[in-house]
């Protein structure tokens, strides 16, 4: 498709020192201004919904309605953003002697480092805040899909946003990424990745005392009672673990049911999964596409070997393409390594269970803790399991992880922090609070 310079560590350095006398202008602009060029940046993706759309389908294999999802995702969470730059207010507190506020200080420059599973609304889910809270952001792709980013912020800079508050510093993460985790100049990084480089970011952010975001992965449950409507759970479960692929660190990929209900869910699951059109992504029938590169094709395959017995596996087509079927394996055939690990791929494994306590102890045997259903009819039931499942974003009946409107992030070693929601500028902003006497001399 297209060849893209990476960025040199000098680069970097340059872009940095460009971004950092870029935010003090941005910053100076007055808060009414700064959210109305937001919602021009927004207007501008509108626009740009299916250009962006087709470079995802062609970049990274996502279906063609998907990918526009994903572009209308980034223009509303810009509108989002613009909402809160007005209402990003300090606090008046009763003191003795005077009066006490405290102001929401930009950090400086964000550099926001993307992964290439949702390189569009991820890259968004930092970009925006950071920049409604004052902040000038540099933007790290990850290596295999750069091409939207760049577009994205040429879109920016058509709607009027300063030149250099947004760039995009397309490179290797052991060049391109660590020089923006050591650099000074930069006061926060947010990350979304895997656990083990996710684990080098912390410490080389350690290092420098900077500010952190992490998403690292989950390996996420889909807990079915026996009382749930099951041919509801059913039909919405392939989606649940197939959704682009598979490479969602949201990925509902390990499935408990209740043994009451196991063999008849297992029944009603085949034809939902069977139903699922995996093919060419530019068709708008498609509902899965291919994985993204013949790497993770590889990686997904050391996970389940072709010998593995499936309770079901769907068809992919013949062609080219980095295709792996739509797979689900019973816990007791499942390799162990796929029942416990974050695949990143079309595969599920189900598990039964007696009761809710070992539904929540199945649950909780994971080091991830990112996101969750829980299907009953139980509304008590609903509480108690979703109090007790140490996960940040959890769903009754239903599967539904991420809203721009609401906080994103993840327990354990799914990561540090939150994203996207009411609170999601305080993040990038530092507080200071101000004392004014009021005692005569």
């Amino acid at each position: 498709m297209a060849t893209v310079p990476a960025t040199t560590p000098a680069g970097v350095d340059a872009a940095v020192r460009r971004a950092s006398a870029a935010q003090r202008r941005w910053a100076a602009l007055a808060p009414a201004e700064r959210a109305r060029l937001l919602r021009r940046f927004a207007a501008a993706v509108d626009a740009a919904v299916d250009e962006l759309a087709g470079i995802e389908v062609r970049e990274a294999g996502h279906p063609v309605a998907a990918a526009r999802w994903e572009a209308g995702n980034v223009r509303d969470l810009l509108d989002y953003a613009a909402g809160g730059v007005e209402r990003l207010t300090g606090r008046q507190i009763p003191v003795a002697g005077g009066i006490d506020i405290t102001f929401a200080e930009p950090l400086g420059v964000v550099a926001v480092i993307a992964p290439w599973n949702l390189p569009m609304p991820i890259a968004a889910w930092g970009t925006a805040p950071a920049l409604a809270a004052g902040n000038a952001v540099l933007l790290k792709p990850a290596e295999t899909t750069p091409l939207t980013a760049l577009r994205l912020a040429e879109l920016a800079l058509a709607a009027g946003l300063p030149e250099n508050l947004l760039q995009v510093l397309p490179g290797a993460g052991p060049v391109t990424g660590e020089a923006l985790v050591d650099h000074p100049g930069v006061a926060k990084i947010v990350f979304t990745g895997s656990m083990a480089v996710g684990r080098r970011v912390m410490a080389r952010c350690a290092a420098g005392v900077k500010r952190l975001t992490l998403e690292l992965g989950g390996k996420s449950p889909n807990i079915v009672f026996a009382d749930a409507d099951l041919e509801r759970a059913a039909a919405t479960t392939p989606a649940s673990f197939l959704d682009n692929a598979g490479q969602d660190c949201c990925a509902r990929s390990r499935i408990l049911v209740q043994r009451a209900a196991y063999d008849r869910f297992l029944g009603l699951l085949e034809p939902a999964v069977l139903a699922v059109t995996t093919g060419d992504p530019a068709d708008p029938a498609t509902v899965m596409g291919p994985l993204i590169s013949a790497a993770q094709l590889t990686r997904v395959r050391a996970y389940v070997p072709e010998t593995t017995p499936a309770a079901i596996r769907g068809q992919v087509p013949s062609g080219k393409g980095f295709w792996y079927p739509a797979t689900v394996l019973e816990s007791r055939h499942a390799p162990a390594r796929a029942a416990v690990e974050e695949v990143f791929g079309p595969v599920a494994v189900v598990t039964p269970f007696e009761d809710e306590a070992e539904a929540v102890r199945l649950a909780n045997a994971t080091e991830y803790g990112l996101s969750g259903s829980v299907w009953t009819r139980d509304l008590g039931r609903a509480v108690r399991v979703s109090r007790a499942v140490a996960a940040g974003n959890l769903s009754v009946n239903s599967h539904s992880s991420v809203r721009y409107a609401t906080p994103f992030g993840g327990f354990k070693r799914s990561g540090l922090g939150r994203e996207l929601g009411p609170d999601a500028l305080a993040a990038f902003t530092e507080t200071k609070n101000v004392f004014i006497s009021s005692e005569e001399d």
